[in-house]
């Protein structure tokens, strides 16, 4: 049995919904490094200690590589299940970096690696192909990045083993910045724009202090900039739709797609507009941490929506079980989904909660273009809306069960500024109910997200509040409110 999984940097791929089974899913962490490490590992970002981009941040270091790659599914793949491992893309944004190994260190887990050097390009790149840099330039036949990992993983099928399982990952960036498409698509969509939904453009007056500062209504060069954005990034995805057609249909041609489970999803979301942040991926939002996971293969019946929500580091769990690895020999936080894949659990058996958690980057010198707003900040636009600052530190509970669809997040400031919306009427989050919320709710809410940012393992995966099953301990809750109050906080 075969299993292909697609990660891309958002969604987009025009996909035949006919034989696809589609989720929502819910990303850890709503940035690249810290999402990537809870897809390998099955863990939230405060068990595998990944917060950011950098390699400060843990973002492939050698502490990662010790701890933490060993116990990736790929891995446990490789060496308990007898998989044969392909691995091509994007990594983590640090990889290469040459105070972590450089190109030469090839993770554990895979047999054939090809791994991009740092962050996304599309040309102008060095890969590590097992450990070997290989340099590519700026011709389009020979060195567009998607078309290059498009070659290599159909080289992987041609020339694997036919006597062993595989597993193969293809992780373009697109249609993350520099945003450049392959020739024949740069003139498509010019008419397209971003999305006008309800919080386009909106102040988002009763939120936290980074997205009150930002200018509304948007100038008119932002809101250029991020259409403009917005139809780069479409055209770069036609590559990637180009990838996973010409993948299909190899493994069609080998008689091995009846056979093979293939996944497609992203690592985080991005908004474009939302409550007048231009362009970014770090908040809270629907925008930012929904990402599409779309899957087809054998006992998945075709042209299927399912409400039940799952969360990346569940795939993790997933695909060791359809390896028919025992995932209770992990440590992983996530749990496996192949039951809801088979339309064998409903929405009154499966999990109703889980986390989300970002640690806010912020530079420690003001941003000479926007000195008012003092240190603390990054990611500034010209207009001095700044998409990210060190308070900008949060945790969320997300619910999706039968009786609430709700998001409570706390942030990890002066204040402990929280945020709550109500998705059932308030899909689009313009209203914050945590003024106006029942006392009793939020007090458990607050104890629900303090049991899930301590969790680890099994713990994880304990019921939440709209579980019949959960059991609300008052005392337990005031204890760690009194000491998570009384702890370091970020100005």
């Amino acid at each position: 049995m075969g299993c292909v999984g697609f990660s891309g940097e958002m969604n987009g791929v025009h996909a035949d919904g006919s034989v696809l089974l589609c989720l929502p899913q819910f990303v850890a962490s709503p940035l690249c490094c810290p999402s990537r490490a809870s897809i390998l590992t099955g863990k939230y970002p405060h068990n595998h200690h990944v917060i950011n981009n950098t390699l400060e941040g843990n973002c492939s270091s050698t502490a990662w590589q010790k701890t933490q790659e060993p116990k990736t599914f790929p891995a446990l793949l490789q060496a308990y299940a007898g998989y044969q491992t392909f691995y091509a893309g994007k990594y983590l944004n640090q990889y290469g970096n040459p105070d972590a190994g450089g190109v030469e260190h090839v993770p554990l887990g895979w047999d054939y690696w090809v791994g991009l050097e740092r962050n996304s390009r599309y040309y102008n790149y060095t890969l590590s192909v097992n450990g070997k840099p290989k340099k590519h330039g700026g011709n389009y036949s020979e060195d567009y990045l998607t078309d290059v990992l498009t070659n290599m993983s159909l080289d992987f099928l041609q020339y694997k083993s036919n006597y062993r399982p595989f597993f193969m990952m293809v992780s373009p960036p697109a249609p993350h910045a520099p945003w450049t498409a392959a020739p024949q698509y740069q003139d498509r969509f010019k008419d397209l724009k971003a999305p006008r939904d309800p919080n386009f453009n909106v102040h988002g007056k009763d939120k936290h202090w980074l997205i009150r500062q930002a200018k509304t209504p948007m100038t008119n060069s932002s809101i250029q900039l991020l259409d403009d954005a917005y139809r780069k990034r479409w055209r770069t995805l036609l590559s990637v739709d180009d990838l996973v057609e010409k993948v299909v249909k190899r493994l069609e041609v080998r008689g091995e797609l009846e056979n093979t489970y293939i996944i497609f999803t992203s690592d985080n979301g991005y908004h474009t507009g939302q409550f007048s942040l231009p362009l970014d991926k770090r908040q809270l939002y629907e925008s930012d941490i929904r990402v599409p996971l779309l899957i087809r293969g054998p006992n998945i019946k075709p042209n299927q929506t399912t409400g039940l929500a799952v969360q990346n580091v569940d795939l993790g769990p997933t695909i060791l079980d359809m390896a028919g690895y025992n995932v209770n020999k992990t440590a992983m936080d996530g749990m496996s989904f192949l039951s809801v894949l088979a339309g064998s659990v409903n929405s009154t058996t499966w999990r109703t909660d889980f986390l989300v958690e970002y640690e806010g980057e912020g530079s420690n010198v003001a941003d000479p273009a926007c000195p008012l707003l003092g240190p603390g900040v990054s990611e500034c636009f010209p207009d001095c809306v700044c998409e990210d600052s060190f308070n900008n530190t949060y945790a969320c509970v997300r619910t999706v069960a039968p009786s609430a669809d709700i998001q409570y997040c706390e942030f990890d400031d002066n204040e402990v500024f929280v945020e709550v919306y109500n998705m059932t009427v308030d899909p689009y989050q313009l209203s914050n109910l945590a003024k106006t919320i029942d006392q009793e709710v939020l007090e458990k809410m607050n104890h629900r997200l303090m049991m899930l940012q301590s969790c680890s393992g099994q713990s994880c995966r304990t019921p939440g509040v709209y579980d019949a099953r959960y059991t609300f301990d008052p005392q337990l809750m005031f204890s760690n409110r009194r000491q998570r109050i009384s702890g370091p906080r970020r100005a």
